[in-house]
């Protein structure tokens, strides 16, 4: 029979995995929906009065998707699926199947965000275009919800970030943080752990996580034959170019001049890697560095340093997020 319930605040209507008896309509107060993560609760909705909480089992009779706590103190009115079953039963059986169906697509929906919050079934963690969407994600509720400290600088609200990357992205909220752990560790964010699973997220260079997705995105979208790609060796070789390129003067189109007999006698001694002679024409190859002059005793260069700059940190990022393990 139905009738009213009181839950007080903190208090669970139901728990996931809890065998069902009835759906509910809010009369008063607020319900979340939540599922559990690991040691923490993550809240995938919040209902307000009017609304109904509890219907998916009606069909199929299975456990509790998912758990509904209060977060204030609420009254539900409960309607037991036995009284509910008898008046379905009038129902014309067209009816009956369109409610059945729309059943069956949320049940499916939930399976794969469910399958989506374990990390998927993907060989690696970060496909390329995942690197892209979850850098924009990032990107976006920065920039359309953070908190502005200074120009690059934002608080990012970790919850709607986390709403954003499963319900509205369909990816992997494990994946977000194991991307945000390494933009921690190159310098781009700082995490904050306020305890009981919550986070302060402040995002340390916003104009990098833009940089980043349209330059990344732009790149795989090219031809093969036009996509310029810099091996994981050859980033530390680049690093020690730029350090020996920032401190000469650039002209107009952001280039620099070298001395590459130099950078290759000094480069062990300054930046802790003995730079060749056959790293600096792979460079020249890439179109990194122009065809070698010979200048008196020196073997010169003309460098693209701002092109360089721009590339250099997208790099860094890939590989590092490509040896980033699978749980």
């Amino acid at each position: 029979m139905s009738g009213s319930k009181k839950i007080p605040q903190g208090q669970y209507l139901f728990r996931e995995g809890d065998p069902p008896d009835a759906m509910y309509v809010l009369k008063s107060g607020k319900l979340a929906v939540t599922k559990t993560k690991q040691t923490s609760e993550i809240i995938l909705a919040e209902i307000g009065p009017g609304a109904m909480v509890g219907e998916m089992a009606f069909f199929d009779n299975k456990a509790r998707s998912a758990s509904v706590k209060a977060l204030k103190d609420t009254e539900v009115i409960a309607l037991p699926y036995k009284a509910l079953h008898a008046q379905f039963a009038q129902f014309p059986e067209w009816a009956k199947a369109i409610m059945r169906t729309v059943n069956d697509h949320l049940r499916a929906a939930n399976a794969r965000i469910k399958s989506m919050e374990k990390g998927g079934d993907e060989d690696v963690v970060f496909p390329p275009h995942t690197m892209t969407k979850l850098m924009a994600i990032l990107g976006f509720v920065a920039f359309r919800y953070g908190e502005k400290i200074s120009e690059n600088e934002i608080i990012v609200p970790s919850g709607t970030l986390r709403n954003y990357t499963i319900q509205v992205f369909f990816e992997a909220t494990n994946k977000m943080q194991k991307l945000m752990n390494i933009l921690v560790e190159q310098g781009y964010l700082k995490i904050e752990d306020l305890g009981e699973g919550k986070q302060k997220l402040t995002v340390l260079n916003l104009k990098f996580i833009f940089q980043f997705t349209e330059w990344y995105n732009e790149w795989l979208f090219k031809k093969e034959t036009d996509q310029i790609t810099i091996k994981e060796e050859q980033v530390p070789i680049l690093d020690g170019v730029l350090h020996f390129a920032k401190k000469s003067t650039r002209n107009d189109k952001g280039q620099v001049k070298l001395n590459l007999t130099q950078i290759q006698a000094d480069s062990a001694a300054e930046v802790g890697l003995a730079i060749k002679s056959t790293d600096l024409e792979a460079l020249v190859s890439l179109g990194f560095l122009s065809e070698k002059v010979m200048d008196g005793s020196n073997v010169t260069s003309i460098a693209q340093v701002e092109e360089l700059e721009k590339i250099m940190p997208c790099w860094k990022l890939i590989y590092a997020l490509k040896k980033v393990p699978k749980d």
